[in-house]
């Protein structure tokens, strides 16, 4: 299977990472493996602890850090990100059947190539990012929102993780086909 490729993207607190969790919870059901990839804006953010062994390796220089631990490895990479492609993302997201992408929003907006799916906390966010963001297979909220006629379809991702995973799996058949009669 290739690997297919989706965003989730929507303004702060607008069920984002909810999405994913219900997301990679289905799939998972399904037996697929899934990457998830978070952007995290913050200015001089890391995921490394100030004065753990792993924080103390990079400040003495080591610009590849990697920590073992029972249950799980982790890669920490020194470098200047703002210049990643989203083909150097998910260049590290190997042998994943899905990948989501949290966020990104510049990198997706209008790349063709990148499905997304869009969480929003009101109608007038949902028809803004009708107008910012394409393609987009599916609307999503944490809470019901005023139902307007979208050309898209709108569910509430509480209790239909099942739902949006079908659409996803609509989405990527319907674009094969296409390519195929290309």
């Amino acid at each position: 299977m290739k690997t297919t490729v989706v965003a989730v993207v929507g303004s702060k607190s607008s069920g984002k990472t909810t999405t994913i969790e219900v997301l990679t919870k289905e799939l998972a059901k399904r037996g697929h493996k899934i990457a998830a990839v978070k952007h995290i804006p913050e200015r001089n953010f890391t995921i490394d602890s100030e004065e753990k062994d792993t924080w103390r390796f990079a400040k003495s220089g080591a610009k590849t850090i990697i920590s073992v631990a029972s249950n799980e490895i982790a890669t920490i990479e020194k470098t200047d990100t703002t210049s990643l492609s989203l083909v150097d993302i998910l260049q590290r997201c190997k042998n994943a059947d899905f990948v989501f992408l949290e966020g990104f929003k510049r990198i997706v907006a209008k790349n063709c190539d990148v499905p997304k799916i869009v969480t929003v906390k009101s109608a007038e966010e949902a028809l803004e990012a009708l107008k910012v963001f394409e393609p987009i297979i599916v609307l999503t909220s944490l809470h019901p929102i005023e139902t307007l006629n979208f050309d898209v379809p709108y569910v509430n991702v509480l209790g239909n993780g099942e739902k949006i995973v079908d659409l996803i799996e609509k989405y990527g058949r319907e674009k094969c086909q296409r390519i195929t009669r290309s």
